[in-house]
């Protein structure tokens, strides 16, 4: 186990396509954040972009851009790029310098501008990238590996269409009272199967969106957070940036083929499942002990997958949580009290690091009419493509 991290502030800029540079996202975040940290940009010592790389140059210095658009003051600086585990990955480096104390206080900012419609791959050509050949050979863009991962989940545990439904009706609803989601406005599963067929068995409104949005965190040791006033911080218990294991047997973007087990036995658990079960244990806790979990919803079938590998459930259960209530506002273990995905859509940077952001409100019991009743514990997970891994715990 590690000494815990104080988040001494939480901000976000509202989801939508707003039409504007990605940097701006990042900052009104920042902002947020520090406000609700009670410190000024110049108390910070460090700051941690998590990077977007689909606006240019300066989209590859994440950190440094921030730092500039909120004016220099001779902070620390790094940027890291993890996909959609990039929030995460940097949440744990802004925790790494705290710990180290390279940094009493860090400011950990992600924020994207994101297409139109499904992401696709950077131009030029790259044929020894499974990134670009799963476009370019298969066609197997985003909404078709979402819509191939539902039809296994049909074949193998009985699944239904109506199943994914209602977990798009669950986080919708969710996502009506959270001011910084997207989409606000609850739907009913009638209105999910009347949307249009995007990856059969997959439609519009079982898939999430692509959007503009931005996220920050303010993390400090302990020590710090107690000389700042804050007795009983939230804490970030665990970070686990973990990567798959050889023979990987379960298919998985952007992969188009699986390792051969023939000669080397396969690991006992799958790549996201040992995500959770490295959290768990660097935090001291089980999945028995949360109070919440915010998972990564690009579609409503991968969600029901993060209740099994979370732990929450046996395999092939998470359908009969779900069916049950466990996993909405009021049962055992609600899952997605901020709306998720369904409600915010991706903006790729930010979204892991708008999870901790959840976690924080939820603990603090500022969370409005989405508070999960004595939360103390919660998770956050996601996986990066390319095998990154993103999991993060805080307690209060």
């Amino acid at each position: 186990m590690t000494d815990d991290v104080a988040v001494l502030g939480a901000g976000m800029h509202p989801w939508g396509k707003w039409g504007r540079n990605f940097v701006e996202y990042g900052v009104a975040a920042a902002r947020v954040a520090l406000a609700d940290a009670g410190l000024e940009w110049r108390d910070i010592g460090s700051i941690v972009g998590a990077d977007t790389v689909r606006g240019g140059y300066p989209g590859y210095v994440a950190g440094v851009t921030f730092a500039k658009a909120l004016g220099w003051q001779g902070a620390r600086v790094a940027s890291v790029y993890a996909a959609c585990a990039s929030g995460a990955q940097a949440v744990n480096t802004a925790r790494a310098q705290i710990l180290s104390g390279l940094a009493d206080v860090v400011l950990v900012v992600g924020a994207d501008a994101a297409p139109k419609g499904f992401f696709r791959p950077a131009g030029g050509d790259r044929p020894d990238d499974p990134d670009w050949l799963r476009f370019r050979v298969l066609g197997a863009t985003n909404p078709t590996y979402f819509g191939l991962y539902a039809r296994r989940r049909m074949a193998v545990h009985g699944d239904t269409p109506e199943d994914f439904a209602q977990i798009k009706v669950k986080n919708s609803t969710l996502g009506a009272l959270n001011p910084n989601a997207r989409y606000r406005k609850a739907v009913t599963a009638d209105e999910v199967a009347a949307s249009a067929v995007v990856a059969d068995p997959l439609r519009l409104l079982d898939i999430c969106a692509t959007s503009d949005g931005g996220a920050a965190l303010v993390l400090s040791g302990m020590d710090f957070a107690r000389r700042h006033g804050v007795a009983d911080p939230v804490r970030i218990r665990a970070v686990s940036t973990v990567t798959p294991r050889y023979p990987n047997t379960v298919l998985d973007l952007p992969d188009i083929a699986t390792d051969s087990a023939a000669a080397v036995r396969p690991a006992a658990e799958t790549f996201r499942e040992s995500i959770a079960r490295a959290a768990y244990e660097e935090a001291g806790v089980g999945p028995e002990d949360l109070s919440f979990a915010e998972v990564y919803d690009l579609s409503t079938a991968l969600e029901l997958q993060w209740y099994e590998d979370l732990g929450l459930c046996g395999e092939g259960e998470a359908a009969k949580l779900l069916r049950e209530g466990t996993t909405t506002l009021g049962g055992r273990i609600p899952v997605n009290a901020s709306g998720g995905l369904a409600s915010f859509g991706e903006a790729v940077p930010a979204q892991a690091i708008a999870q901790v952001c959840e976690l924080t409100w939820q603990l603090r019991g500022a969370a409005g009419d989405r508070q999960v009743a004595g939360a103390r514990v919660g998770i956050a997970a996601n996986q990066g493509l390319f095998g990154h891994g993103s999991a993060v715990v805080a307690v209060r």
